[in-house]
């Protein structure tokens, strides 16, 4: 009978050993995610930030050269695409550098430093990665028609990059699998969790939960500083409209896969019309 008894006070005191655990794990991971938030200077949001936007470059640069030693890279001097892509990437570039050194937030695009890179691929796809590493598909270009509205789809890109929507992936990414010393073997202890989770936090995340509205977000926030980087470059913003109709007609009953976590395209046209008047504002003042 005392042993039953002693194994019932075991069993007791564990559960609540066990609750008091939880409760510890739960205000460790509360305190994580308030201290995790910070203020976005682009979007005005506040996000979710656990990897230093510095550590993400670094991975990007690493990455980004890996991606172009293994495709072949056209160059500007003997390819009229990789010219438009170069003239393109140079103005959108140099548009949000100046206006963010006007603001008096060049914090924004601290550790950038350029890239505009075109692939020979069939893939109607572009992207770019932390500190301003970008690459347009060959692909993309027969969609895109003409100069004006691939600057549309590299000023989309580049707000994914300059709204640190990266870093908040990845932070997701971490929050997920978050267990004991997840977050510190992923930052510092594992090489390859970290290079895991910067690819994950590059494609399409998990389609439940948290990430998957995130991502929605990220993708019209994207769509409305786009249109405004486009703008400021001295490109019509207005060319958004018939291009993302182009782009969500491309492939018939299969869209690109770089429209799979995108808005509905009725959803984004609506949105791109709320957008246009702010987006020609900037645009008048470069006439």
């Amino acid at each position: 009978m005392k042993t039953l008894l002693s194994l019932t006070l075991v069993k007791n005191s564990l559960a609540k050993i066990g609750i008091h655990i939880r409760k510890q794990l739960f205000v460790v991971l509360a305190f994580t995610l308030l201290a995790g938030c910070s203020l976005n200077l682009v979007t005005g949001r506040k996000q979710l930030s656990l990897v230093p936007e510095s550590e993400l470059q670094l991975m990007a640069v690493s990455q980004y050269n890996t991606f172009l030693s293994e495709h072949k890279v056209l160059k500007s001097s003997n390819s009229s695409d990789a010219a438009m892509v170069d003239r393109v990437g140079a103005r959108i570039s140099n548009a949000i550098t100046n206006y963010y050194i006007s603001k008096g937030q060049q914090s924004v695009i601290d550790g950038y430093t350029w890239e505009f890179n075109t692939i020979e691929d069939e893939a109607v796809n572009a992207w770019c990665m932390p500190g301003g590493k970008v690459v347009v598909y060959t692909g993309l270009l027969p969609v895109a028609q003409n100069e004006t509205a691939l600057a549309i789809v590299v000023g989309h890109e580049i707000a994914h990059a300059v709204a640190k929507h990266g870093s908040e992936r990845m932070s997701q990414g971490m929050m997920q699998q978050l267990g004991g010393m997840a977050l510190e073997v992923a930052l510092s202890q594992e090489p390859q969790a970290t290079q895991s989770l910067f690819l994950q936090s590059y494609a399409i995340g998990s389609q439940v939960g948290a990430m998957l509205p995130w991502s929605r977000q990220q993708e019209t926030e994207a769509d409305q500083y786009g249109l405004i980087f486009a703008a400021m470059a001295g490109y019509n913003p207005q060319e958004a409209i018939p291009f993302w109709e182009r782009m969500s007609n491309a492939g018939g009953a299969s869209p690109p896969e770089f429209l799979s976590t995108h808005p509905s395209s009725q959803t984004r046209i609506r949105k791109l019309r709320q957008f246009m008047p702010e987006a020609m504002k900037y645009y008048n003042k470069t006439k």
